[in-house]
């Protein structure tokens, strides 16, 4: 597998990070540096550690999970995306979704890096130097999971509630996506 190749799978597996990342960054345009660091390190953790485990997993596993990680990555995305919109409409004081607490994060990262799971089974079929691989894929998804953070931050510094209510929309799309294209497929 080519180092391009490579690069354009970490790219697309970076894609629905990048939203999430986006969506928490309007939700709290309050965001510390160290916060969103942490955000993106999470994101790129699970990024890294997904391939890894569907390439050892290799064949079986891909026949157990197929057949639910799409709902399990629909069902979190929309909880989250749900209670990110009805967050929208309290007062700041009042606001319960803390991006920052383990327990939400490691859900927005499983949910988000489930599709790498499967690359990682992929890999196992491949010529392919893993090292290399999911350091790529870890190094691209913190860039632009830090990246996306601060530009849904921007946006909810300008736009406020209405990026709060978009950030929802977008985790609701996300996970309609991933549960669509795994029962189109």
């Amino acid at each position: 597998m080519t180092l391009l190749s490579i690069f354009l799978i970490a790219m697309a597996l970076s894609f629905d990070g990048m939203a999430v990342a986006a969506a928490n960054g309007a939700h709290h345009h309050q965001m510390s540096f160290l916060k969103a660091i942490r955000i993106a390190f999470f994101f790129s953790f699970f990024h890294l550690l997904m391939p890894l485990i569907g390439l050892v997993a290799g064949i079986g596993l891909q026949q157990i999970i197929s057949g639910f990680d799409h709902w399990i990555a629909f069902i979190l995305l929309v909880i989250i995306g749900i209670n990110m919109i009805l967050e929208s409409f309290k007062k700041e004081d009042e606001k319960k979704i803390d991006i920052h607490s383990i327990k939400i994060l490691l859900m927005l990262s499983v949910a988000t890096s489930i599709d790498a799971l499967v690359v990682g089974i992929t890999f196992a079929l491949l010529p392919v130097n893993i090292r290399l691989a999911v350091g790529i894929i870890g190094i691209t998804t913190f860039a632009l999971s830090l990246a996306s953070i601060y530009i849904g931050k921007k946006c909810g510094e300008c736009f406020g509630k209405q990026a709060e209510i978009l950030g929802g929309i977008i985790l609701i799309i996300i996970g309609l996506k991933i549960l669509i294209s795994h029962l189109m497929a």
